[in-house]
């Protein structure tokens, strides 16, 4: 009994796959940690960083700031646990005061809070060592608005940040048993339900976004592999809806309603052939015009979302992806998933640029930070040229925060026609083939060779339950829709491997981290960069920011 003790102090990550050996080898119960460190995860006993430093200064979490639940519950003990922490923020325009809000989701809780930034925290440390007691900076006994849910449990939300005024907040809810919430968290007066009697679809919501610059229209994507474009003004009917189809293209289906009034879903969005899986995330570009998909399934597919028409596609180089998000100017694509890497996509030459290896788990986030990102034309001797640095910032199970500089040294790399690697380090230089650690390489490869291509004789991977995206028809009689559809585009994923869409490790510049450092006990879920800070989400349900470099906040922090 007091052999198997250390296991509780693992996180979920690594907990059932530590288990899992000492019941399978009871010869190695005591060299499981050491195969851990073998493996270069995180260990579990380490000590999380409280602060870090990049070029522009030192990073530090503000402790004064977080957000949680008033009683803080270890989240495998509550209802709903197994539900990813998200966090959406609104400010309200029409305030004098610029107020702000911040939603999160614990287990079966809804969390609507006043959000007070960082820059307060430095009085609140002045009022501890001049009058010495000591606040929280946010009152977390009182929040704007809180629910708790039976038999459900949130799994995305999202403020609509055109109708947000002093007068109300729209706030849409996605809710594991498929239906979706409006309600006014301010005001408490408004509350609708769409798909209450999940006639539409029977899956959990995975992602719902409001259209961009639409006051009443928002797209939500299921589980099903299916994504609704609803109209908040509209009833979803009595009976389940019939489709036909409006526009057929590739790789994507949309359907209406076959109903003389208008009734929701507006549109049906059908990705493939219907089987690629889950749709786990999409993102609209900043311009407005563009649909970022990734499924279960690894691929990245970009749509027009006005023209319903595909622009390009992209592929994992193995497993699902799970997250997605765009570059401020709209040019280029960041992804991560089960591959353990982050993947930049671009929009304008239609392939994959760079990859980043740095995360020891899944990436569950990707984030750019507009506020250090720079992107600019210059003129200079009658030549233009374009200065570029983005930054961004990506999270994952293995609890490890990661920062990544792309600048235009990686950018301007020519699609590869050798197999000959080239790495780029955190400052996008360049590194020699004597200065790369090839076993980070070598590893990778290691683990991508599980992955086989006969079909009489698969092997496994490492125990990771890898999936790639194969649905079956019983998912889909669940989702309450058929799967009896046409395709014009079915792409074999294995032939895209050592294509523009799928480059090899070595046919496309490997990115390494700018900092990479351990924050959390417990795996991440949230990264939002604001213009004083960042904030981080675990699975905990504790939302901790983190302060900018600035003399301003740093000198209140040293009080």
């Amino acid at each position: 009994m007091l052999q198997g003790l250390w296991l509780l102090a693992l996180p979920a990550y690594v907990r059932g796959d530590a288990a899992a050996r000492l019941n399978t080898d009871d010869a190695d119960k005591w060299s499981t940690l050491a195969h851990y460190r073998s493996r270069e995860l995180p260990s579990p006993f380490l000590e999380i960083k409280t602060q870090f430093s990049t070029r522009e200064g030192i990073y530090k979490r503000i402790n004064l700031a977080e957000y949680s639940k008033p009683i803080r519950i270890p989240y495998n003990t509550q209802p709903g646990a197994s539900t990813p922490v998200r966090v959406s923020f609104v400010t309200i325009p029409d305030s004098s005061a610029n107020d702000e809000k911040i939603c999160f989701n614990v287990g079966r809780d809804l969390y609507v809070y006043p959000y007070k930034g960082i820059r307060k925290v430095g009085f609140m440390r002045l009022s501890v060592v001049k009058y010495g007691f000591s606040r929280h900076a946010s009152d977390i006994t009182r929040p704007v608005d809180k629910r708790m849910y039976k038999g459900t449990s949130p799994t995305c939300h999202d403020f609509n940040l055109s109708t947000a005024s002093s007068d109300g907040v729209a706030l849409l809810v996605g809710f594991s048993e498929g239906q979706i919430q409006l309600i006014d968290p301010i005001k408490k007066e408004l509350s609708k339900l769409f798909n209450e009697e999940r006639q539409i679809d029977r899956t959990k919501v995975t992602c719902l976004r409001w259209v961009p610059g639409s006051k009443n229209e928002f797209l939500v994507s299921h589980s099903s592999g299916y994504m609704y474009v609803y109209n908040e003004e509209l009833p979803c009917g009595t009976a389940p809806p019939l489709y036909q189809v409006v526009k057929q293209g590739e790789r994507l289906t949309v359907h209406s309603c076959k109903t003389k009034a208008t009734r929701n879903p507006v549109y049906r969005w059908m990705i493939g052939d219907g089987n690629s899986g889950c749709v786990n995330e999409f993102a609209f570009s900043p311009c407005r015009k563009y649909l970022a998909v990734v499924s279960q399934d690894g691929f990245l597919q970009v749509f027009n979302f006005v023209s319903m028409e595909l622009v390009g596609y992209a592929r994992s180089y193995f497993g699902g992806l799970l997250c997605v998000c765009w570059s401020p100017d709209s040019r280029y694509v960041v992804t991560g998933g089960e591959d353990d890497l982050v993947t930049v996509w671009s929009l304008h030459e239609k392939r994959t640029v760079a990859r980043g290896q740095g995360h020891r788990s899944w990436v569950s986030v990707v984030a750019f930070d507009p506020f250090t990102s720079l992107y600019e034309d210059v003129v200079s001797g009658g030549d233009q040229h374009c200065i570029t640095c983005y930054r961004f910032g990506s999270i994952g199970q293995d609890t490890q925060l990661c920062l990544w500089d792309l600048t235009d040294d990686v950018l301007k790399q020519p699609a590869a026609k050798s197999r000959t690697s080239m790495i780029f380090g955190a400052t996008g230089i360049p590194l020699t083939s004597s200065a790369v650690n090839h076993t980070d390489l070598s590893a990778v490869s290691q683990r991508l060779s599980a992955v086989t291509i006969d079909a009489k004789e698969p092997r496994k991977i490492e125990k990771r339950n890898f999936s790639f995206g194969r649905s079956s028809d019983k998912n889909a009689m669940k989702a309450g829709v058929d799967s009896s559809c046409n395709s014009q585009w079915i792409e074999d994923p294995v032939r895209l491997i050592g294509s523009p869409a799928c480059p090899r490790l070595d046919e496309c510049p490997l990115l390494e981290p700018l900092v990479c450092k351990k924050v959390s006990y417990e795996r991440l879920t949230a990264l939002v960069f604001k213009e004083d800070c960042f904030v981080v989400a675990c699975q905990d349900g504790i939302i901790s920011p983190w302060a900018r470099p600035d003399r301003s906040i740093c000198s209140m922090e040293m009080l």
